[in-house]
């Protein structure tokens, strides 16, 4: 099967399974991310306290709230939530794990979001296929972890936040990535192969990034050691793989070889 089939069979069951209406009690998932996502954010502006009214009893009524998008009039679960330029304040918003239907669009831009992004976000954001943080105040690295959103993720814009570190070759995972924006951060290093096809604006206003598509060369030092890490990493799994072999099918062999070795230890 296609990893395209793959993909349509998933979001299909996601679909079907998410087919219960978003709008009954406060215990339902999607009504507890909500509550969790306005608890944890601060919104001098009321621009989601003014709609976000938990109290309604109509049926569907999260559909009316600002910046929510369901799946459909039928299947009312979260969908999509786009809350770019209203102001919001604070650390990256908890509670979204529990909007575990979100299949579109998470997109906190042009508010003034700060601290880490979560080195969970895979964890939090697992079926989103757009991602946009730009335009806040999100510091330190680009999380790893970003790279195991790979079976959906295709549009991320980091840009105009104060990111710092090199870009990780974890993000290499993103096997459906179709755009990724990092302007005007404080990235360093090399840009990643897997990267070095999209646009010279997606990695500008970073001074210390070097590379492809970028005009400015990598220091050899720094081509260097991106080239030690990959190798590194390869060299590690392919170690823990014979490793495992030896072990499994050589067992005697494996333990006389350690056998002396935990003899002196004891």
């Amino acid at each position: 099967m296609s990893d395209c089939m793959k993909k349509s069979l998933l979001w299909l069951l996601l679909m079907s399974c998410c087919s219960t209406p978003c709008s009954g009690s406060g215990d339902e998932p999607d009504v507890r991310c909500l509550k969790s996502f306005l608890r944890s954010v601060v919104d001098p502006g009321g621009a989601l306290k003014s709609s976000w009214n938990f109290h309604n009893a109509t049926k569907g009524y999260i559909r009316g709230f600002t910046g929510v998008t369901c799946w459909s009039a039928d299947q009312h679960r979260v969908w999509s939530l786009r809350l770019s330029g209203l102001g919001l304040q604070g650390p990256f918003p908890r509670g979204l794990r529990d909007c575990a239907s979100m299949t579109g669009t998470l997109d906190l831009s042009s508010n003034s979001f700060a601290g880490p992004i979560p080195k969970d976000i895979s964890l939090q954001l697992p079926f989103v296929t757009s991602l946009n943080l730009s335009y806040n105040g999100f510091r330190g690295p680009i999380p790893p972890g970003m790279g195991k959103m790979g079976e959906f993720l295709a549009h991320v814009d980091l840009g105009h936040n104060q990111l710092s570190g090199q870009i990780p070759l974890e993000l290499s995972r993103l096997r459906f990535l179709a755009s990724m924006n990092v302007a005007n951060n404080s990235l360093s290093g090399p840009i990643p192969a897997f990267l070095q096809g999209f646009p010279v604006a997606s990695f500008a206003g970073n001074d210390g990034l070097c590379g492809a598509p970028l005009d400015r060369r990598c220091p050899a030092s720094a081509r260097s050691r991106m080239q030690i890490s990959g190798e590194s990493s390869v060299g590690a799994a392919v170690g823990f793989v014979l490793g495992f072999v030896v072990a499994f099918y050589f067992p005697q062999w494996f333990s006389r070889r350690l056998h002396p070795y935990v003899y002196r230890f004891l």
